[in-house]
């Protein structure tokens, strides 16, 4: 099913709609999930929160990007669930070495009255991601938003995983130079 039939049916407040995302999207969003808790009962739960959260997002919102739509909800659900672990002495995955990996280049969450600079932020990132060689940032990307193993992304790509690393560790002085320049550091 195509996806502008998928949001039609989520428009229409049909039960399909979430059939059919498990359907098409459902192992793309639970890859995402896994990654990040490294658990798959947790990430099972946190694509039924992507349902959810698409069905009650869906009353006020039409998605581009289906896909892309559904993977941020994912990735939500499960960085708020590793939260939520981590509070209770629990964890796993790959999502606090990533986040460790880029605390140097990306300034510290802060309180909720910064919303207007993280949007800026993450306006920055997204200009400095579409810069970047497409490699580059698909690899970039693959880490950092998808929380894939550096072995994974060195064999989707034919690298090594020291030039794996490498490269990520360019990418993200090239990303805090620019955060600098940009007067966002």
């Amino acid at each position: 099913m195509e996806d502008s039939q998928i949001v039609d049916l989520y428009w229409q407040r049909s039960a399909d709609a979430i059939t059919e995302s498990n359907t098409k999207y459902g192992g793309y969003c639970h890859a995402i999930a896994l990654r990040i808790l490294g658990s798959r009962l947790d990430a099972e739960e946190c694509v039924n929160d992507t349902w959810i959260g698409a069905w009650n997002a869906m009353l006020v919102h039409r998605p581009d990007c289906l896909s892309a739509f559904l993977g941020k909800l994912t990735r939500r659900a499960a960085c708020n669930r590793l939260e939520a672990l981590r509070a209770e002495k629990r964890g796993g995955g790959e999502m606090p070495l990533v986040l460790e990996e880029l605390a140097d280049c990306v300034p510290a969450a802060a309180d909720p009255a910064r919303d207007v600079e993280e949007a800026e932020l993450a306006r920055e990132v997204n200009r400095f991601l579409r810069c970047l060689p497409e490699r580059a940032c698909s690899v970039f990307l693959r880490r950092y938003w998808y929380a894939e193993p550096l072995a994974d992304i060195a064999a989707r790509y034919g690298m090594s995983e020291s030039a794996v690393k490498a490269s990520l560790f360019r990418t993200r002085q090239k990303l805090r130079d620019y955060l600098e320049k940009e007067g966002l550091l």
